[in-house]
């Protein structure tokens, strides 16, 4: 049996903590003990260590591992990691996402261990931080990537990045491993239908239209709401609703914004849901108006669903959705373009439906968790071999 250290800065709410769960959970079959290290969660962000509970997975939390930087926090946390892995001599330490990626490759270098590997879940050098910082950032991961023997990239649009555009490591030492998730609860959704519409008292002559994710600025929920404002516009016979679920620190703005645009009657916040299974049931349509996305997991949970996409074409989106054939492709910020496409979708019901078969076929083939777990056997297996360990 191999050991494994994976570190993942946080379990919130997302595919990062789901796809570390997954794989701590299910690489143990195939010779692989994993300790997973992960840091706390912060406010509004959706806390996911129920979904470890539930996998028989018990994080080693390091409360020193924040999202924020604070360089007195950060440098107890690689201590406390650091030990963590001197404790553990695994043979591998694997980090997921920027600041778990950053600590926990340092206390593996230090620490000795043979293996190091690390997973980019999105285009973390786009829209999410000012130049300056994305500079220092960059630098970082070049110097880091010196020692890390592969990293793993979840789309094909991020290998472009971090071996092309911003030349973080060879190609050579770059695997792309999309990710995977279980997905049997939505391929039945069918089953749950009436459930949402019966909690909120929405009738079936109501078309549902809803957007799943974090309410932070990456997001661009305004884009969403702007969007629905043009419909009204455009429309303003549309019997509809929109449903908005998650939470975040824009929760308090995006409501007033709302308000603002005179749509707050149509659009209904539900907060973070466990039952996203009756959530997708009864949806028409699902929605994603990012900035940028490394692996959008909402569209790939409501194609499982058998639902059709409207989105962004930002980032891994279009890795994900094919234009007109599994959804329709809008470009940033172009509100104008994104209500003519969901007209489009709202006026024809087959359409729908054809893009939903569609799309449910293809995660079906991409996205399965056995495949990710087999992905992930099959490249520990050869970096051991290439260290003589196996």
């Amino acid at each position: 049996m191999k050991k494994v250290v994976r570190i993942i800065a946080r379990l919130n709410i997302g595919g990062p903590a789901i796809n570390t769960v997954l794989l701590s959970a299910g690489l143990d079959k195939f010779g692989f003990k994993t300790c997973l290290v992960a840091g706390t969660v912060g406010v509004n962000e959706g806390d996911m260590e129920y979904f470890a509970r539930e996998h028989c997975v018990k994080p080693v939390i390091v409360n020193d591992l924040t999202r924020e930087i604070n360089v007195l926090k950060d440098l107890k946390a690689l201590w406390k990691v650091y030990r963590i892995i001197r404790r553990e001599k695994p043979d591998i330490v694997h980090t997921h996402t920027a600041k778990a990626g950053t600590l926990g490759r340092l206390a593996a270098i230090l620490a000795g261990v043979p293996v190091k590997v690390h997973t980019f879940h999105g285009h973390i050098f786009d829209g999410y931080f000012s130049g300056l910082a994305t500079k220092v950032f960059i630098a970082i991961e070049r110097f880091l990537g010196r020692f890390t023997d592969k990293v793993v990239v979840v789309s094909n649009s991020v290998e472009n990045d971090v071996s092309v555009r911003y030349n973080i490591i060879s190609k050579g030492k770059v695997a792309v491993i999309k990710l995977g998730f279980e997905l049997e609860k939505f391929f039945e959704a069918d089953k749950n239908e009436g459930r949402l519409r019966q909690e909120l008292g929405i009738g079936s002559d109501v078309l549902l239209i809803g957007i799943v994710g974090r309410l932070v600025p990456i997001k661009n929920h305004k884009m969403f709401f702007d969007t629905i404002k043009l419909l009204y516009a455009k429309r303003y016979t549309l019997n509809a609703k929109f449903i908005i679920v998650g939470d975040g620190e824009l929760r308090h703005e995006l409501e007033n914004y709302a308000g603002g645009l005179g749509i707050k009657d149509k659009v209904v916040f539900l907060g973070w849901r466990r039952d996203l299974e009756n959530i997708y049931a009864d949806l028409d349509i699902v929605c994603l108006t990012s900035l940028n996305e490394g692996t959008p997991v909402s569209l790939i949970e409501a194609m499982a669903s058998g639902k059709s996409v409207v989105a962004t074409d930002v980032g891994g989106v279009r890795d994900i959705v094919k234009n007109n054939e599994n959804g329709l492709l809008v470009q940033s910020n172009d509100v104008d373009g994104f209500s003519k496409a969901l007209l489009s979708m709202l006026e024809d019901r087959e359409k729908r439906l054809e893009m939903g078969r569609y799309g449910r076929k293809f995660v079906n083939e991409n996205f399965r968790k056995e495949r990710l777990i087999k992905d992930t056997e099959n490249l520990y297996n050869s970096l051991l071999k290439e260290k003589g360990l196996l």
